[in-house]
């Protein structure tokens, strides 16, 4: 009897954890999506606006600043794959709209053929992606037809008036690469990526597991990531604070 017992609340347990399980996840996937129709939305702005030009303008000069800020990073053979991971799926000037708009008809596929820590990695690359692209958008807009340099940078950034969006990005880059690395920690992961390409391709989510792979493949070797992290979230936070707080232009805390 005592043993039935045991076996009916170890039952019930398990049960209430799957279920747990069943909703996170499912809030999960829907903010993935609300954040995926957020980004279709800003990519037809920017393309009635025409604003393609001036945003790629904008990412380069932006990814040349981080790369400046960073250059011990970059230049640091065990940090390097991590650092481009970045530039090349968020910060970098390119065109994730064909991407994201493949990724956002599918997102229901997600969890079937992802691990849930895979799952969040993407949810916090995308939400950043996302995010990211929309502070782009106000900065070229203050900008208008001007090219973007290290002084109306400064001014621009600090007419957009959104530190808490600010903040929350910085945030996100520390939540990404820390998910990331719990990803390389799973037992067998490696194994785990490789035979679930295929069944990734079928579901339609081969464009996500690619991400995920790539970012895999980035941190793997990266050793404790908050060698890698700590510094560039303390930079870039303080940069951040220096440019919301400076009284003049004299006090820009821009690189040159």
């Amino acid at each position: 009897m005592r043993t039935f017992i045991i076996a009916t609340q170890q039952a019930s347990t398990d049960l209430n954890h799957k279920k747990a399980y069943t909703r996170a996840m499912s809030k999960i996937l829907e903010e993935i999506f609300e954040d995926l129709q957020h980004t279709q939305h800003m990519h037809e702005l920017i393309s009635l606006d025409n604003l393609t030009a001036d945003i790629r303008a904008l990412q380069t000069w932006q990814t040349n600043r981080l790369l400046q800020t960073h250059d011990d990073l970059w230049q640091t053979k065990r940090f390097k794959p991590a650092m481009q991971f970045f530039i090349d799926e968020i910060y970098g000037p390119k065109d994730f709209s064909q991407r994201d708009t493949e990724i956002a008809g599918v997102v229901s596929k997600i969890a079937k053929v992802l691990p849930e820590k895979g799952v969040e990695s993407l949810q916090n690359a995308l939400r950043l992606n996302s995010l990211s692209l929309e502070l782009d958008i106000t900065v070229v807009k203050k900008l208008g037809n001007k090219q973007v340099n290290r002084d109306n940078y400064f001014d621009v950034y600090r007419q957009c008036d959104n530190q808490l969006l600010r903040e929350e990005q910085i945030q996100l880059v520390e939540n990404l690469g820390l998910s990331l690395a719990q990803v390389v920690k799973i037992t067998g992961i490696s194994t785990i990526l490789m035979l679930s390409r295929k069944p990734a391709q079928m579901a339609g989510v081969k464009n996500l597991h690619e991400i995920l792979e790539r970012g895999f493949h980035s941190f793997k070797k990266l050793g404790d990531v908050h060698d890698f992290i700590d510094p560039i979230i303390e930079r870039e936070r303080a940069l951040m604070h220096a440019l919301f707080s400076a009284n003049s232009s004299e006090e820009n805390p821009l690189p040159h």
